[in-house]
């Protein structure tokens, strides 16, 4: 019976990767999900900008919001910069390599990374301050600020670069898993002198931005099962910082959240997601591998809701605005949720699937389609 379960889990996590594959990186959806049944309206969203950045092949191609302005990347090597108000392009640079992933920026410097290796650095003109190779793919958008510029590779490190001359400080090494997701994993800062990562295997650490040096590490979640393919347990997407929590979500995991002083944990629920989580004040979403979105309470971890109406959309991650909760979807829908109930409250149509999660600049929503248009929405 054993035997049984473990291959029926095996061809589950198999049909996943076809189905995230299908709405990735091809035009054909290898299974067609049912029809989306119609909504009554009850958030008035306007489409108030469009404009093209080129196409992004994968969900690592995340856009950066800093302010009112919106960074983002292509595969073909453009790297632009937009005013989130009016969809107006600030500047527009073609770095000459294909990219890899999305963009960081701290609203001076910017920085994309490449399939090969290369840190590109960009003034806030758009102009090229410094390029720098570190060996090996970098799978995540940078993360730029504090003077520093941060870059993760596929093989497990984290390097710190001085953002004003390329200069290596110093690199963090994770330990090795014998299989992981190549599924989104941001870093995120914290004040002045930390940042947050979550990693394979489930961990998730406070790392001092001087020198490198972990304060914390702690288990999101710990891997279960018997197989290697049972055991994955990444942390995906970014990990959230909301006054003095933190709080990740893991595949094959959990979801929770954490103090951001010791790593302590404060509350987990059961949870498997390969694309991340949302937060405010308030609340904690996240989009589990079968495209259900729930909703938790912040500071207690209660279950407050479960849609289960986009079941094969194969979700992006949420995105938290007004009183909705936003994911795109593999057909190019943007879907509103209501926060109290998880009903739909709006929809709207873009040019094709939208496989990266939306994001917030000032008021406006926006996001990236696989095809390379970007959209700014704006609830009323």
């Amino acid at each position: 019976m054993n035997f049984v379960i473990h291959y029926v889990r095996l061809f589950a996590f198999l049909l996943l990767l076809a189905t995230l594959a299908a709405c990735s990186f091809t035009k054909d959806i290898l299974f067609a999900p049912t029809a989306l049944t119609q909504i009554q309206t009850m958030l008035e969203v306007d489409e108030v900008w469009k404009t093209s950045v080129g196409k992004s092949s994968s969900c690592l191609f995340v856009l950066a919001p800093i302010g009112n302005y919106v960074y983002a990347g292509s595969v073909n090597g453009s790297v632009m910069k937009i005013d989130a108000t009016n969809g107006k392009e600030i500047w527009h640079t073609q770095v000459g390599e294909n990219l890899s992933a999305g963009v960081g920026s701290d609203g001076t410097l910017t920085a994309v990374g490449t399939l090969t290796g290369n840190i590109f650095v960009l003034d806030d003109d758009g102009k090229v301050l410094w390029k720098k190779n570190v060996l090996n793919e970098i799978i995540t958008p940078p993360a730029v600020g504090q003077g520093f510029v941060l870059v993760r590779t596929i093989d497990g490190r984290i390097m710190a670069f001085n953002s004003q001359t390329g200069e290596q400080k110093w690199m963090y090494v994770n330990r090795n898993v014998p299989l992981n997701l190549r599924a989104i994993s941001c870093i995120t800062f914290v004040g002045n002198n930390a940042l947050l990562a979550g990693f394979p295997g489930g961990s998730l650490a406070a790392i001092n931005l001087q020198n490198g040096n972990p304060y914390w590490k702690t288990p999101a979640s710990y891997p279960r099962g018997i197989t290697e393919v049972e055991r994955i347990n990444d942390v995906t997407g970014a990990p959230t910082v909301v006054g003095s929590q933190t709080c990740a979500v893991t595949f094959q995991g959990q979801i929770g959240c954490f103090d951001i002083l010791s790593g302590r944990t404060l509350w987990t629920q059961p949870f498997s997601s390969y694309s991340g989580l949302a937060q405010d004040d308030r609340v904690v979403a996240s989009t589990d591998e079968w495209s259900g979105v729930s909703l938790y309470d912040s500071i207690t971890g209660e279950f407050l809701w479960r849609n289960m109406q986009l079941k094969e959309y194969a979700v992006t991650a949420p995105a938290i605005i007004s009183s909705a909760v936003v994911v795109g979807d593999c057909r190019g829908f943007v879907h509103f949720l209501s926060r109290d109930t998880g009903e739909f409250i709006s929809r709207k149509k873009t040019s094709s699937a939208i496989i990266a999660q939306p994001v917030v600049a000032g008021n406006t929503l926006i996001v990236q389609t696989r095809d390379g248009d970007l959209y700014g929405f704006r609830p009323r």
